[in-house]
């Protein structure tokens, strides 16, 4: 897959000069937006199908600072994924290779009601490209 990149825009900036820590969220969610692209399942083809997959929870380890103009690439890749249950893990690196950050975002699978779905059930090719990405990860 390719990292996705984004530039450290000067409102993502504070008084010290540096992003906020608030932005990193940001950026791994417009990444992982971009890996379903990738993976050919855009979260705009899900919302369509009915299925939609919301933050459970976020983990971030903040590891050097970025400032306005930096290129930051991440890197995303799937950590878990149990059917109902996906854990997405996030490297973020500038463009001289300085590590930025590592984290994780858990998400689940809901259709329109809110209700907890079975990937493998509602889109088992989806289900079946995950798993086999969770099992790579694992090796």
């Amino acid at each position: 897959m390719t990292p996705c990149r984004h530039r450290v825009n000067y409102y993502e900036t504070d008084k010290m000069g540096i992003t906020h820590h608030a932005n990193y969220l940001h950026w791994m969610e417009e990444a992982r937006v971009d890996f379903l692209d990738q993976l050919g399942w855009s979260y705009a083809r899900l919302e369509e199908l009915g299925v939609f997959s919301p933050v459970t929870s976020l983990e971030c380890a903040y590891r050097a600072p970025t400032t306005f103009g930096d290129l930051v690439d991440v890197t995303v890749a799937v950590r878990e994924y149990r059917g109902a249950r996906l854990v997405v893990g996030y490297e973020m690196r500038r463009a001289d290779g300085t590590l930025v950050l590592t984290g994780t975002s858990s998400h689940c699978f809901l259709d329109r009601e809110g209700r907890l779905l079975r990937l493998k059930k509602v889109l088992p090719g989806l289900d079946a490209l995950l798993r086999r990405l969770a099992e790579e990860a694992r090796r």
